[in-house]
């Protein structure tokens, strides 16, 4: 039998945090909840979540430096930030810290739990596992192979990306975005698109969220970010990535 999923909520306010385990239970999730900071920091190094809820106003240490603190360690865990603020910057900062999504309250119940599914469906954990490739005779998966463009190279199978000889670390996201892209030259994918093919969201998202992630790949990738050559916008159409 499937050992169920375990999400963390990291949540000061009682009646939110109630609401989403009530939630995650009836959709088949186990969760626990903490309520600041350094609980949470604890709380994921000693049970390792499939995925974070993380509200950004706690007390003490905030959802930011939290997401800070746990990418800047190397920790890929997936984080869905949930925020009372709706400005721009709050959702840009927690996207370049490396947030997998970002929700702002208040929020549908039946919305998040939809997100919460887009992402686990996306990363590669025991419990949530990728389609399965076919095994050789001797019972050995086969490679996936390096992909490389310009002074980029990127192992699909240990997920290292480098640039110039030089590591560059990617969030789980943005390793997904880039290699779609790199196994799809030459094509223009709209937002909309992308959305779906990437985040796995068909209805709703935020094209703005393409954008972020896309400034967020120039920004690590191109030998210019400003005039862009690999990661290009198309006009009214959205983007296109050239070898």
């Amino acid at each position: 039998m499937t050992r169920p999923r375990h999400i963390l909520i990291v949540e000061d306010d009682e009646a939110i945090a109630t609401a989403l385990a009530l939630n995650l239970k009836i959709e088949g999730y186990q969760s626990s909840t903490v309520t600041d900071g350094d609980e949470a920091l604890a709380a994921i190094e000693e049970r390792r979540p499939c995925l974070v809820l993380l509200d950004i106003g706690l007390p003490g240490k905030n959802g930011l430096d939290v997401l800070g603190e746990l990418r800047g360690r190397g920790d890929t865990t997936p984080v869905v930030v949930l925020s009372a603020r709706q400005e721009e910057f709050d959702k840009v900062a927690a996207l370049k810290l490396g947030a997998d999504d970002y929700v702002t309250k208040p929020f549908a119940l039946a919305e998040l739990m939809a997100r919460v599914g887009a992402v686990l469906r996306r990363y590669p954990a025991v419990e949530v596992p990728a389609e399965p490739r076919e095994a050789s005779e001797s019972g050995e998966l086969p490679r996936q192979g390096v992909l490389a463009f310009g002074e980029v190279s990127i192992d699909q199978d240990t997920r290292d990306v480098s640039r110039n000889g030089e590591p560059v670390r990617l969030t789980h996201l943005e390793f997904e975005l880039l290699t779609f892209f790199v196994r799809n030259p030459s094509r223009v994918f709209s937002r909309e698109a992308l959305l779906e093919r990437v985040w796995n969201i068909k209805y709703g998202g935020s094209r703005r969220t393409v954008d972020n992630f896309v400034g967020q790949l120039r920004g690590k990738l191109e030998p210019d970010p400003e005039n862009p050559c690999h990661f290009v916008t198309v006009r009214g159409s959205g983007y296109r990535f050239d070898p």
